[in-house]
């Protein structure tokens, strides 16, 4: 948290157009102040030191020090130094985004695509940025958040309201079926996500008994990128949904850009769904999408994982999963880079557990194979 004085930013990017643009940006809003720009990695780094940034916007292309590099000397002296990432929407953009949050970037947003437009340049920069750099420095989630329906008294799970260290159990709902394993491991990230991902899934298991579907928040490209590199780590299979696959055991499948990914049963099966309806938490794809769909297909087999992330993307899904029985857990704040999504169904008393992120593997594990597996988990479990 900072102390209660102006955001201090440091802008960085070779392109005097898009520096003004985000000055603008920025110098509009009471709460953040512009210490400095820089037009290469190299001048940022130096600057650093003089005007003692809180966050650093960083360009990824730029002569004489990319943002890459930028970020890799800026890491080794600022190793919790917020950086957010600029990056275009190509296909380079997105694979140099993918790396620089791999390197420790915190976040990232995407270059207007019609600078020429500077009204609508700003408007998007401004929707994109401001809430970042609020989040990341200050903890604030700019998010009105309407009541959630809670479960019965006699069957409420116990509300979480600070960080545990710890996973932290609350009394699973009563309308648990006990004798229903966990058939589907639904995960929904945002901010924070990728280096979140790759610190869960490679340590999960080849026999993980149940199929993985997945939302984290990012433009098209990004997703199927985000999918090969996690893929190249892990000993499950992750792959970035199509469309119309046979849900299998072991197989994670991640939702693409700008698409809903929902699960429906056809016949004996569960497959795969890709829509583009209305956008919901103003994401497309969105981790309520997905959960409601899990809720109505597995029922009390549904088990959801809130990871990092910003807004509340994921409460009214949380809401649905344990209303049907299933089971919720929900990263703590210590280890989130933005505890919004996970914070928000913890405060609601949504989550069953609370776990830090060096924890979560383990917990999800142990999880999925507490109770016996249902028929129908069998099925899922053998890919048939």
């Amino acid at each position: 948290m900072l102390p209660n004085r102006p955001i201090r930013v440091l802008v960085v990017d070779d392109a005097v157009v898009i520096r003004k643009i985000v000055t603008d940006v920025l110098k509009s809003d009471p709460e953040i102040e512009v210490v400095g720009t820089a037009a290469d990695g190299h001048i940022a780094l130096q600057k650093i030191t003089q005007v003692n940034p809180d966050i650093i916007t960083l360009d990824v292309e730029m002569p004489v020090m990319d943002g890459l590099e930028t970020l890799r000397q800026l890491r080794r002296s600022h190793p919790k130094l917020p950086v957010i990432m600029f990056s275009t929407l190509t296909e380079r953009g997105a694979q140099a985004t993918i790396e620089a949050l791999a390197l420790g970037a915190s976040d990232y947003v995407t270059k207007p695509a019609n600078i020429g437009k500077v009204g609508e340049a700003l408007q998007r920069t401004r929707e994109q940025l401001i809430p970042r750099i609020k989040a990341l420095c200050t903890g604030q989630v700019p998010i009105r958040v309407a009541p959630v329906a809670q479960p019965p008294a006699a069957t409420r799970p116990q509300a979480v309201t600070t960080p545990q260290q710890t996973p932290h159990a609350v009394a699973p709902s009563s309308s648990v079926r006990r004798d229903v394993g966990i058939e589907v491991l639904a995960i929904g990230v945002s901010t924070g996500g990728p280096n979140a991902l790759a610190a869960i899934l490679p340590l999960l298991p080849a026999t993980l008994p149940v199929p993985v579907v997945l939302v984290q928040h990012m433009p098209p490209m990004f997703t199927r990128l985000l999918a090969e590199r996690l893929n190249q780590q892990s000993k499950l299979t992750v792959v970035e949904a199509a469309g119309d696959e046979e849900l299998n055991a072991g197989t994670v499948y991640i939702a693409p850009g700008d698409y809903h990914l929902v699960v429906e049963r056809r016949g004996a099966h569960v497959v795969t769904r890709l829509h583009q309806g209305p956008p919901e938490n103003s994401c497309r794809p969105a981790v309520d999408v997905l959960f409601r769909s899990v809720a109505d297909v597995f029922g009390a087999g549904a088990f959801g994982v809130v990871l990092t992330g910003m807004g509340q993307d994921g409460l009214r899904g949380s809401e649905d999963i344990r209303r049907a029985g299933g089971a919720v857990f929900a990263q703590d704040e210590a280890t989130s880079v933005v505890w919004g999504m996970p914070g928000f169904v913890a405060r609601a008393g949504l989550a069953e557990r609370v776990v830090p992120l060096p924890e979560m593997a383990t917990e999800i594990v142990r999880r999925v194979t507490a109770r016996a597996s249902s028929p129908r988990a069998a099925v899922a479990a053998s890919g048939r």
